[in-house]
């Protein structure tokens, strides 16, 4: 008989999400058991819902998680019960590709994050006595209990805001972490970023930490233009305009040196790519359709552009993290900028408000409290 805690299933593609009672096992060796505080929404989570992972339902997703160690299992050493930890995505931290620093391209990722199980398939919980999808980057936040693994749980102070910390295990991450480690974007260097989502928002927060002499900001909305910037964009264009390629490059006298396509568009990321100046760099971090493809001109190539995909800001957590919550600590990184609070039991309406952008990173409130 496991603990019995609430979680939100999803149990038909785009159909709404449901809380009722699940068991939750105890944990096995190298897991912990977090009471969930809070656990943001994420572009990915809503992509899954839709159906992307085709994975068999239901299954509890989220993957935003930030609460306080219950219990741990065997052969965990640098936490205990009390403890208060931020959940980002799994990683195996022995594989070739951790060992050489990039654990967001870890060769066990997609087992550990996108399957919805654990790496060696079981799953943590059961719903009305049947396993049930419960893994997801190896947390399901969308619970007010999870199992975790030490290896993608970062320890913060106790003091820690973790309603405001929770978006930082991917979201945020991952676009400081493209401007800041994939990128290391230097003082003077010019940066455009297609999309002012939170991924979008966060990368244009790296981008003023970091000194840019220009940012540009595009997107549909002209209230999110206004929030970029304040933010820290120099330059806001809204995505319709008119000969919007061109006007950026003629702007940036020939292109900007790095270029971040956050939507997941071929045609949007074609853009990025195109106001991209020799040597520069376009990093794709939107989430495409699984079946998309972009066109792009051989000779552009040819002048030292690179186009590269970049997972998770190709940041390790671990350290990358506290470096951000300690931007935040200095003023430098205003989080509560992008966060809308909601009780779990409103998840449907939270999800309703990313759906329609009226809300930039909805955050659900697992035990009471308020983001704001």
């Amino acid at each position: 008989m496991g603990l019995p805690v609430r979680a939100a299933l999803l149990q038909v593609v785009n159909g709404p999400f449901v809380i009722d009672e699940v068991e939750l096992e105890s944990p096995r060796t190298g897991e912990l058991r977090v009471r969930v505080t809070a656990s943001g929404i994420c572009h990915t989570d809503l992509t899954y819902r839709a159906g992307a992972g085709r994975f068999p339902l239901p299954a509890v997703l989220g993957h935003e998680g930030a609460g306080v160690v219950e219990s741990v299992g065997e052969g965990v050493t640098d936490f205990a019960p009390g403890d208060a930890v931020v959940l980002s995505y799994f990683s195996c931290r022995a594989c070739d590709t951790c060992a050489s620093g990039h654990p967001a391209y870890c060769e066990r990722g997609y087992a550990g994050n996108l399957s919805g199980a654990r790496p060696d398939g079981s799953f943590p919980m059961r719903w009305r006595g049947e396993p049930v999808r419960s893994s997801f980057f190896h947390q399901s936040s969308f619970a007010t209990h999870v199992l975790a693994h030490q290896h993608n749980a970062v320890k913060v102070d106790a003091s820690a805001p973790l309603e405001l910390l929770a978006p930082l295990g991917c979201g945020f991450q991952t676009g400081a972490g493209a401007v800041l480690e994939a990128f290391r974007l230097a003082a003077g260097q010019q940066l455009a970023v297609f999309g002012a989502g939170s991924v979008g928002l966060a990368a244009i927060m790296a981008a003023r930490v970091s000194g840019a002499a220009r940012i540009i900001a595009v997107d549909l909305s002209a209230e999110r233009l206004e929030l970029a910037r304040e933010l820290g964009a120099t330059d806001t264009f809204l995505a319709h305009e008119p000969e919007l390629t061109k006007t950026i490059l003629k702007r940036t006298r020939g292109g900007v040196d790095f270029a971040l396509e956050c939507v997941g568009s071929p045609q949007v990321l074609r853009q990025a790519f195109d106001v991209t100046r020799p040597l520069g760099t376009c990093g794709l971090l939107g989430l495409p359709g699984r079946d998309a493809e972009v066109t792009l001109p051989m000779t552009a190539l040819l002048s030292g552009k690179k186009l590269v995909g970049i997972l998770e800001g190709d940041a390790d957590p671990k350290t990358f993290i506290p470096k951000l919550i300690a931007l935040h600590t200095e003023g430098r990184f205003p989080l509560e900028k992008l966060s809308r609070s909601h009780p779990f039991e409103a998840i449907n309406d939270a999800v309703h408000a990313m759906e329609t952008r009226t809300a930039i990173k909805p955050v659900l409130r697992m035990h009471g409290g308020s983001t704001r």
